[in-house]
């Protein structure tokens, strides 16, 4: 596959972040938001102050997205986080681990000294291992946290890693 260009998004690209979150949300398995939201509430989310949010494009489209900001304020402040989402189409090429690569360049450029995944879902095993592949650590497991829509409660991972 080729390496997506990953790149800040623009108000231009709403219509394809949200193409991209919507499938995504009303699955309802790999993210900890209402299934229901609809565009402005998804948007407002992703686009959320503070939030850095990229895309990445392959050949003028939009395959993906993610924003980047600080697990948590003051003395927590210099651990970042993120969330990722790729488009349906583009799922296995390669898309999130560009994402996260680069996400990674991106925190540690913006002076932050690790990166934690606060609920990674644990049926979600292409990117439990795909985090682990990129160095990230389960340093944590909440039993039962994720009431999925085919599996019923299903745990979440914390997940680290040092810059």
């Amino acid at each position: 596959m080729t390496v997506p260009t990953i790149r800040p998004a623009t108000p231009a690209d709403t219509d394809a972040i949200w193409s991209i979150l919507e499938p995504v949300l009303r699955a309802g398995e790999t993210y900890a938001l209402p299934r229901d939201w609809n565009r402005d509430q998804a948007l407002d989310y992703w686009f959320s102050d503070g939030h850095d949010v990229f895309v990445a494009e392959e050949a003028g489209d939009v395959i993906g997205c993610y924003y980047l900001h600080a697990n948590q304020r003051g003395g927590g402040a210099h651990v970042a986080n993120c969330g990722y989402v790729t488009s349906t189409t583009s799922s296995g090429r390669g898309v999130a681990t560009a994402m996260c690569e680069h996400s990674l360049q991106r925190a540690a450029e913006l002076g932050f000294r690790a990166m934690q995944f606060n609920f990674v879902i644990s049926s979600n095993e292409r990117a439990v291992k795909l985090w682990q592949r990129l160095g990230f650590d389960i340093v944590g497991t909440i039993p039962q946290a994720f009431d999925h829509p085919r599996l019923s409660y299903v745990d979440a991972f914390v997940m680290h890693r040092m810059l």
